[in-house]
Order: C-alpha cells, then sequence, then structure tokens
C-alpha cells in the first residue's frame, strides 16, 4: 500500500466572485506534498481566476469556502503573507517593473522571505547557477525587470524567479503559454529539477507539450468554476485526443442547474 501524504494545499469548497459575478463555483482540490499536479480547462473554465484567488489578488472576493496552506487557513491573508508562508504564483502576463533589474528585484525578494539581508557574492553565484540551467547570461538579470521582454522571456523570467527563490508550493498559470518547443522544454525541465519532498506544483495549463516533460502526478480538469475530474497523466492524454467536446456532454446537465452563474478564465 502506497504511503499516503500530507496535503499541502487544500482547497475546500472555493466560491469567488469579481465585479459581483460568480466565477469559481465549489472548487475542491488537494495537492500533497512533494507532487506535482496539473489543472486544465477549456477557456472560460475559471482556471487564472483560480490562481490569482489562491495568491489573494484583490479584485477577486471569495464568498465560500476556504483555503489551507500547510494546515493554515490563508483565506484572507496578504499576498505578500502567502509568498512569505511558501507560495508563488508565476503569472499569465507578468507586468513590467521600469528601473529594477532582475537581479536586484530577486536578491530583495528572497531576503524578505528570508527575513535577512542576502550576501551579494554567493547570490551572484546561485543566480548565475539558475541562469545557466535555463540557457541563459548574466546580461539578462542586468535588465529591468520584464521591461522590453518578449513573451519567451517574460515566461523565463517567472521560472528564474521560481528557481531562485525555491518555494514550497509554485502555482504556474499558464507558463508555457506563448513558447515554442524548445522554451517549454527548459521550462517543463526547471520545474522538474525542484521536484522533491519539500516542493509542490500546481501547473495549469491548455495544452500537453508541458505535460509531456512534467509527468504530473495527477491531472485536474476545471469546467465551468469546479473540478470535475481527476486523473494521472493518462486524463491529459484523453483530453488531448477528445477534447472538451465529449466531456462537455457529461456534464453540462448539472452545470445548467445554476442559471445565470458564468465563469471566466
Amino acid at each position: 500500500m502506497n504511503e499516503r501524504k500530507e496535503p499541502l494545499l487544500v482547497i475546500d469548497g472555493l466560491h469567488a466572485q469579481v465585479e459581483s459575478k460568480t466565477i469559481l463555483h465549489g472548487v475542491d482540490l488537494v495537492v500533497p506534498r512533494g507532487e506535482i499536479h496539473a489543472l486544465m480547462g477549456p477557456n472560460g473554465s475559471g482556471k487564472s481566476t483560480l490562481a490569482a484567488v489562491l495568491l489573494g489578488h484583490p479584485s477577486f472576493k471569495v464568498t465560500a469556502g476556504r483555503i489551507l496552506f500547510k494546515g493554515q487557513d490563508v483565506t484572507a491573508l496578504a499576498p505578500d503573507e502567502r509568498a512569505r508562508l511558501g507560495m508563488f504564483l508565476a503569472f499569465q502576463y507578468p507586468v513590467e517593473v521600469p528601473g529594477v533589474s532582475v537581479l536586484n528585484f530577486l536578491r530583495t525578494s528572497l531576503g524578505a522571505l528570508k527575513g535577512q539581508e542576502v550576501p551579494v557574492r554567493a547570490f551572484r553565484e546561485t543566480v548565475q547557477q539558475k541562469l545557466s540551467q535555463l540557457g541563459m547570461d548574466l546580461s539578462f538579470a542586468r535588465r529591468n525587470l520584464n521591461e522590453g521582454f518578449s513573451g519567451g522571456e517574460k515566461k523565463r523570467c517567472e521560472v528564474l524567479q521560481l528557481s531562485v527563490l525555491e518555494p514550497e508550493l509554485a502555482i504556474l498559470d499558464e507558463t508555457d503559454s506563448g513558447l515554442d518547443i524548445d522554451a517549454i522544454r527548459i521550462v517543463a525541465e526547471a520545474v522538474a529539477r525542484l521536484r522533491a519532498p519539500g516542493f509542490s506544483a500546481l501547473v495549469i495549463t491548455h495544452y500537453m507539450r508541458i505535460l509531456g516533460f512534467l509527468r504530473p502526478d495527477v491531472v485536474h480538469v476545471l469546467f465551468g468554476g469546479r473540478v470535475v475530474r481527476s486523473g494521472g497523466p493518462e486524463l491529459a492524454e484523453e483530453l488531448e485526443r477528445t477534447g472538451y467536446a465529449g466531456m462537455r456532454e457529461q456534464i453540462q446537465a448539472p452545470l445548467s442547474a445554476r442559471p445565470g452563474e458564468g465563469a471566466s478564465a
């Protein structure tokens, strides 16, 4: 019998809305320690909304349910408090921060997480090692954060942050979007390199390609603002073959029992 792993993230009956529109309709999901989970779903299913709610985006209001991280209810915590506990979000659309270099941003962020100043020399050596693993050089880290970056460079910068900060839980919101196959492989390998008993990830994606490199432990399908199916990597392979059309027929009836409610990506 397989040993039951301790839950790291527990999403319990989560309902959320934005501008009075309900988007999440009771999401239930558990990510144990040391596992990589994938979250898939069609456009408008609420995937990116769930990512934002998990990290405490102020535009979204939790109306029911709760989020537990390491056994602690973090539903009402601010984003920086969640980050200090060990949660990390790689944004789908990272913002530009003029005047702040990637290097200074990372050193400041790491210092805030550790609660102490990070020595410059040791930090530069760490960043150089991480950049090398991502196929990048130090000149990238000297640029202003995301300013003038291509879509692919922004995604690599997010993964660089993940590699340097080493959170206990990473939520990757469509980090593979807009990347070519080589970049997807580099990103996936960087995440897979962190796979350990002390690291878990929830990878939100539309596509099978990144999952082919990651081989997640569990795949969840979000549809209409709730998780409707969970399974192994073969579930993603099924969706790659059939799309969401067949699944839509199976679950449309219970969803139609909530007139007037919608979902958003």
